[in-house]
């Protein structure tokens, strides 16, 4: 464990894989080849953020949104998704790497789900690094749904942060640290607004299938020089007293 003279790496890392279809159009693709582009760059991701010690990689993918785009695109999306977490599932246990999927699952198609299903299973009890993709996932109506289950009241923190994870199928973590928009963009686009409130953020104009490994990396040096105060005065880095830390939950949750 590095010191608190140490700049740690965030311990749970999320990024907005944005892009991909600039990226297509850009040389005279269809937008589903960057679809496909923005996949194969996944994998050298994930290894990176290993090696940085990252313990929770969050991974935009399809907002709610998105439905909205056109339905060959979106068809196309899905069998991408499923034939993604077949493909690597395995691969992904040998490195020691828990897949999860997140957000709403009653609009999926079955083979989609099955997919799910059958990577979740395969990777359940894996440690080196917790993957979550964010699929038909809406931060405002996670955050609806939850304050709905909860019903009318006050909550706690911990509580809401429970049936936040309880909408979206997921196991509860530390708030990301740091998030990583990809694309030129500069916005959440709706992407765990509840959680992000102290993450640091960081913009790439670099489009998803070509956010290399080494930029990964100059982000989390960007992360590494900043000093976080949750709203108070000058304390140690990286976490406020207090403040249950990334690490912490991310720990818990494996």
């Amino acid at each position: 464990m590095q010191s608190n003279g140490q700049r740690l790496a965030p311990a749970h890392l999320a990024i907005i894989m944005d892009g991909n279809g600039r990226w297509a159009s850009g040389r005279g693709l269809s937008r589903s080849a960057g679809h496909r582009r923005g996949a194969r760059n996944i994998e050298p991701l994930l290894e990176r953020s290993a090696e940085l010690g990252v313990r929770v990689l969050t991974l935009y993918a399809f907002s709610s949104d998105n439905w909205q785009r056109p339905k060959g695109e979106v068809t196309a999306l899905m069998h991408l998704f499923g034939s993604y977490l077949d493909s690597k599932a395995q691969h992904c246990r040998e490195q020691g790497i828990r897949l999860q999927i997140i957000g709403r699952r009653d609009r999926l198609p079955a083979p989609l789900l099955r997919s799910i299903v059958r990577a979740e299973r395969v990777t359940r009890r894996e440690r080196r690094l917790l993957v979550r993709v964010a699929i038909d996932y809406s931060s405002r109506w996670a955050i609806a749904s939850a304050a709905a289950r909860l019903g009318v009241g006050e909550v706690s923190g911990p509580e809401f942060r429970q049936a936040l994870a309880q909408v979206t199928h997921s196991d509860p973590v530390g708030d990301p640290d740091l998030v990583i928009r990809t694309g030129g963009e500069q916005r959440l686009s709706d992407f765990m607004l509840w959680e992000s409130a102290y993450a640091e953020l960081c913009f790439s104009s670099h489009l998803f299938p070509d956010f290399t490994p080494d930029e990964l990396q100059d982000c989390v040096e960007q992360f590494r020089s900043r000093r976080r105060r949750f709203g108070g005065l000058d304390a140690p880095w990286p976490e406020i007293a207090g403040r249950p830390s990334g690490l912490q939950a991310a720990e818990s949750a494996q």
